[in-house]
């Protein structure tokens, strides 16, 4: 014995009757029409004979023995006459056992496939039992909870296309009733549910397994929807942006599409239409492709298409249909480009459909097919319901793009950083209000009162001395070229012009050899541009000098225009140094952001720097205490003595070897900075407060009072400040990191020679200890590590 309720879990017990519908018969049984009564006493007298069919059963057996009496019972349900238009079942709810249905349905059914199996798509496992329990209520209690939905088969055709058909459920030969031991339902109850409609547990303990019994059947009336369904994939599709970035994306529609069109041998493609170069862009995304453009990323309008093509989808915006590719191929000679890219992927029929809005056209929508003739005028006109969702699925991705752009933009060259975007999101809030209430929109200042700032740089020492060298050396290199190339050719021709030549590079040389000037770089360079650069012009036709002359240019860098290989190796370490310090700073940052909300920002000059505030006004909330501020200050320099370290570890993979130096600013009074809109970045605010923007400025270079060395030190780390109790906070902190071998013990304090406006200052030093990788346990001082990097 099988049962209907087997591995089922449902407040229902399942039993199949047909009482209700017999009940009915009873009634047309008494009626004035002799052929209508004599028919229901007929059907009775059938089902009398088997009082189970009344009674109801779950044995699935009984449907299959009593199969016959059945078909009799459903005659008028099923009529013989519909039975190969209409598509319609018997079944239990909630179930897959069908056990009567129409010719039409059977023949769908084995058009399926073998390997088919039927189930129902949109209704989810979990939400079966609380279907169950609303049909409970609303039957048994009066309780009408609208959770009605509708439900859907998925179901292919003979040639693999999914159709879609949407389920209309008769429920009127049923009748549920409550056993012995189900709860009654309250209004409190009911009240309950309707506010925890996930909480499985309760509607099990309202609605325990098998507390009702479901007795009669249903009787399923089936509609091909695959049009209308279609299109609301499409529709659903486009709107889900994350569905978009999916892999299966395409490929789920290609196979909407080619429910829509009936047809199995179909893709779809899309270009893009950018206005101001009047050309068609790939659209990037995963399994996105254009048949338009082929292998290309773009191509102008007039080499993707014809000139009717063109008129017809971007002045006309009507749909371009290609049913016979071949033939329009050689009827044009093969010049049409369209027929050529198409005809290039064994593309044999298409449909070409604008995407315009009132503003234009946006982009093509490509639906190719690799046989004549499927696609056509006709067929065409199915995208008509199709194309307005498809069209703002569109414009919302250009504004998608638009704003990411923005973003971008704002991102890389005029930041707000998230502690702050707060305020420039309130001003720009009151700045649409007022817009909008017809007053003038005025953007107000943006301002942070009270905060406490820190400042600190890692610098590369001796960047100009190095750079100077680099472009002493190239320029050498150049010119000794340029020397041996006249040389050979004062030997072939005596030209006087040679021999001037020869001198003006020798005194370049000379100058290069003894003493560097700013101005020499560019005096060589108009030399060389001047003077040489014609000379070898002429020069390099000479069979003799060609290969020489050749060699030469070959070595001039393309974009700077002069030989660039010193100067390279220079210029990359730099870009390398601030690409590897910026980076571990951000890093680093997401954790002290986590400590506490703070303002932060960062430069890249010859090393990095950065600013940093702290304070009340900043974080929006009454939450800001004094321990965040020195927290903050421990630290920053706790991350400078990492970014020194990180740096050393890195040292041998850049081309030129440099050394940076380290220092940290202390300002210990509070002080307001404001946004400037003309430059894109907070400043200070008031008189007093810009002293601190000019120690900022001038103290790196600041040398220790009676000396001429200055106050930073390659290996060390400067802290420089002003009031005694800066200088025991520090002494604190630096205690403490010698303890974590962070710092060495040689901790000196030193003054500071006077800046312009600015006295008192001074500057605690202390040597910074390394390890020679990550795992090393073992720490050096500077000129220790440069003695083991050497060894």
């Amino acid at each position: 014995m099988t049962d209907i309720n087997e591995n089922i879990e449902s407040p229902f017990s399942l039993k199949v009757s047909f009482d209700k519908l017999l009940k009915h018969y009873e009634e047309l049984s008494q009626s004035d029409d002799e052929f209508i009564a004599a028919k229901a006493r007929r059907v009775i007298k059938t089902a009398d004979a088997y009082p189970i069919l009344r009674e109801g059963f779950s044995d699935v057996s009984i449907l299959k023995e009593r199969e016959k009496e059945i078909r009799t019972i459903l005659q008028d349900s099923f009529s013989p006459v519909l039975t190969k238009n209409e598509i319609k079942t018997a079944s239990v709810p909630f179930h897959n056992l069908i056990f009567n249905s129409s010719e039409r349905f059977k023949s769908i059914i084995e058009n399926a496939g073998e390997d088919f199996e039927l189930q129902i798509k949109n209704m989810p496992k979990d939400e079966k039992y609380i279907i169950a329990c609303t049909i409970i209520l609303d039957f048994c209690y009066g309780y009408t909870i609208n959770f009605k939905r509708p439900f859907y088969y998925e179901i292919p055709d003979k040639n693999g296309i999914i159709q879609f058909y949407k389920i209309l459920y008769n429920a009127d030969f049923t009748e549920i009733v409550p056993s012995e031991h189900a709860p009654k339902i309250t209004q409190e109850d009911v009240d309950e549910l309707l506010d925890n409609f996930d909480n499985m547990a309760l509607w099990k303990e309202k609605f325990p397994p098998n507390s009702y019994t479901f007795k009669g059947f249903v009787i399923s009336n089936i509609f091909n929807v695959t049009a209308d369904q279609a299109i609301s994939n499409i529709k659903s599709s486009l709107i889900g942006e994350e569905k978009r970035k999916d892999e299966g994306f395409m490929k789920d529609f290609h196979k909407i599409f080619q429910s829509l069109l009936g047809l199995e041998d179909i893709k779809v493609g899309f270009s893009i239409y950018n206005k101001e170069e009047d050309s068609f862009e790939r659209v990037y995304g995963v399994g996105m492709n254009s048949f338009l453009l082929n292998d290309s990323e773009s191509k102008s309008c007039c080499g993707a298409l014809c000139e009717m093509s063109y008129n017809t989808l971007l002045k006309e915006k009507k749909f371009y249909t290609i049913s016979d590719v071949n033939k329009f191929y050689d009827l044009s000679k093969g010049k049409a480009p369209q027929y050529k890219s198409l005809k290039d992927q064994k593309i044999q029929s298409a449909i070409l459909a604008p995407i315009a809005n009132d503003e234009g056209l946006m982009g093509i929508l490509e639906i190719v097919s690799e046989q004549p003739k499927v696609l056509n005028s006709i067929n065409a006109n199915k995208l008509v319901d199709v194309m307005p969702f498809i069209v703002t699925a569109v414009e919302r991705s250009k504004n998608q793009e638009q704003n990411l752009i923005e973003a971008i933009i704002q991102q890389e060259c005029t930041s707000i950083h998230p502690s702050v975007n707060w305020r420039f999101e309130k001003e720009a809030r009151q700045f649409i209000k007022d817009e909008m209430n017809g007053k003038e929109p005025n953007f107000n200042k943006i301002a942070f009162e009270n905060i406490y700032p820190l400042y600190g740089q890692i610098d590369i020492k001796g960047s100009s001395e190095a750079r100077n060298s680099a472009t002493q050396k190239d320029l050498q290199i150049q010119l000794n070229m340029i020397k041996s190339i006249i040389l050979n050719a004062f030997e072939l021709e005596k030209l006087p012009i040679y021999e001037q030549f020869l001198y003006q590079i020798n005194e370049y040389l000379e100058g290069l050899d003894q003493h560097f000037q700013v101005d020499s770089e560019q005096q060589i360079s108009s030399f060389i541009k001047q003077d040489i650069d014609p000379l070898f012009e002429h020069l390099k036709v000479i069979q003799p000098l060609k290969d020489e002359v050749y060699a030469y240019f070959k070595s001039i860098d393309d974009k700077v225009d002069v030989l660039y290989k010193h100067r390279k190796d220079y210029d990359d370490t730099i870009a390398l140094v601030n690409k590897e310090m910026a980076a571990l700073l951000d890093k680093k940052q997401v954790e002290a952001q986590a400590m506490y909300p703070h303002y932060f920002e960062r430069f890249k000059t010859d090393g990095v720097e950065h600013n940093m505030y702290i304070g009340e006004s900043i974080t929006k909330e009454e939450s800001f205490n004094p321990i965040y501020l020195y927290n903050l200050r421990l630290w920053q320099l706790q991350v400078m003595c990492e970014m020194e370290n990180s740096f050393y570890l890195m040292q041998s993979n850049f081309p030129v070897k440099l050394d940076v130096a380290s220092m940290i600013l202390v300002f210990n009074q509070p002080l307001s900075i404001s946004f400037r809109m003309d430059e894109k970045q907070f400043d200070v605010d008031g008189t007093y407060n810009a002293r601190y923007e000019i120690v900022k400025k001038r103290v790196d270079k600041a040398y220790i009072k009676g000396t001429k060395k200055r106050v930073t030190q390659k290996g060390k780390i400067s802290i420089v400040y002003s009031q005694k109790q800066d200088e025991i906070e520090y002494m604190r902190y630096i205690r403490f990191l010698q303890s974590k071998k962070y710092l060495d013990d040689d901790v000196e304090i030193v003054e500071l020679q006077d800046l312009q406006a600015v006295t008192g200052l001074k500057a605690i030093r202390v040597s910074v200890l390394y390890h020679k990788d990550p795992d090393d346990k073992s720490f050096y001082t500077y000129e220790d590590l440069m003695k083991e990097i050497k060894a």
